[in-house]
């Protein structure tokens, strides 16, 4: 076979709704599950990661999967294939959680919202390389309730002054408490707005209809402190923010309480069980899990990547599952899973890195601490 055999038999990549603008931009893009994908744009991904920081990026998630799960009953009845409390889940407000197989491996991670009105409707976001499989999951299993995919494109505004640019053009939008949701007219047609989002940063994502996307991307973009960014500084982003990305830090084989997400299975929702995997995730936020995602700093220049062994003299204790360079900090950081005993903050490991040996220090997770919006006491939090 041929290399032009290879490109002609090779899936063709999904356009996002805002490919022509990116371009625009001057965006390197590349493929990322399934679709074209903005990489980074002419300041590159170390100014992108900074400026987030500082002010406020927009960056193109269009790729995640968008759907509305609807029906009496419908919280509870997704309660059968999370660990979350969904039933407890007010109006308008958004919670994070995991799709989880028999054994309590991750399926996939994703938020879910409750919308308002009379009817029982959920909104899901859900990860792109996993969308075709969720949704054939989550309609087989739960058949009897109305399950409809969107066709939206979704942008995240990240960083300090998110808030205060979102609250100019659409008021109101910087009193949302963190994973509050709102509706909000633009263009005649609803704008769903999460005060949540991926960075560790105050920010918001935005779901809007595709045919809408490129003026509200314009109208946000206009303003001094907005600029562009890509997957690049995403990624950096979160790996300084300790979050974990799905085919990476978490997958099948990996369960919440190790992945180090205890924290969203909800009490009831421990208490009672009626999740797949009870038995296992149960036991491990009883006794402990048996090994534990931790934060890694490596005492080299070069950083460790995934798949990076992880060793206590000579015993093998781990494995890196993400790895780079952190523009914040300024050196490699990492994340990766560690046997129990060994999962220490300030503990010294060792990793291979280019056939040498180099120490790697367990650090606490986040590297750089996260900035979620706290409502002022007296404001609505929603």
């Amino acid at each position: 076979m041929t290399e032009t055999d290879v490109a002609i038999h090779a899936p063709a990549l999904a356009k996002l709704p805002l490919d022509a603008l990116h371009r625009r931009l001057g965006a390197r893009m590349a493929p990322f599950a399934g679709y074209d994908m903005p990489l980074q744009y002419e300041a590159g991904i170390v100014a992108e990661t900074l400026h987030t920081r500082r002010a406020a990026s927009l960056f193109d998630v269009s790729h995640m999967g968008q759907a509305i799960l609807a029906g009496a009953g419908v919280a509870r009845a997704l309660e059968s294939l999370t660990p979350a409390d969904l039933v407890a889940l007010a109006r308008e407000r958004t919670r994070y959680t995991q799709l989880l197989n028999e054994s309590g491996g991750i399926l996939d991670d994703l938020l879910v919202t409750r919308l308002p009105g009379v009817e029982e409707r959920l909104l899901l976001v859900i990860n792109a390389a996993r969308k075709q499989a969720d949704f054939a999951l989550i309609a087989a299993a739960l058949p009897r309730f109305d399950f409809n995919p969107l066709d939206r494109a979704l942008l995240a505004l990240q960083g300090p002054r998110a808030a205060a640019v979102l609250g100019a053009l659409l008021p109101g939008a910087e009193d949302l408490a963190f994973m509050g949701w709102r509706a909000f007219d633009f263009g005649g047609a609803p704008l769903f707005v999460s005060r949540s989002g991926y960075t560790g940063e105050d920010g918001f994502e935005l779901s809007v209809r595709a045919e809408h996307a490129e003026d509200l991307a314009q109208l946000l973009l206009a303003h001094e402190d907005v600029a562009p960014a890509g997957l690049g500084a995403r990624d950096a982003l979160r790996l300084e923010a300790g979050l974990p990305l799905y085919g990476h830090d978490l997958d099948e084989t990996t369960d919440p309480v190790e992945a180090g997400l205890g924290w969203s299975i909800g009490k009831r929702r421990r208490a009672e069980g009626g999740f797949p995997g009870d038995a296992r995730i149960r036991q491990g936020l009883e006794q402990g899990p048996a090994r534990l995602r931790v934060g890694l700093l490596p005492r080299s220049k070069a950083p460790l990547r995934e798949g990076a062994e992880l060793y206590a003299s000579e015993t093998l204790v781990g494995h890196v599952t993400s790895g780079g360079f952190s523009p914040t900090l300024q050196r490699p950081i990492a994340m990766g899973y560690v046997a129990i005993k060994y999962a220490h903050v300030g503990a010294t490991l060792s990793a291979t890195l280019r056939d040498k040996r180099i120490e790697v220090d367990m650090a606490a997770l986040p590297f750089v601490p996260h900035r979620y919006f706290k409502t002022p006491i007296g404001k609505d939090a929603r």
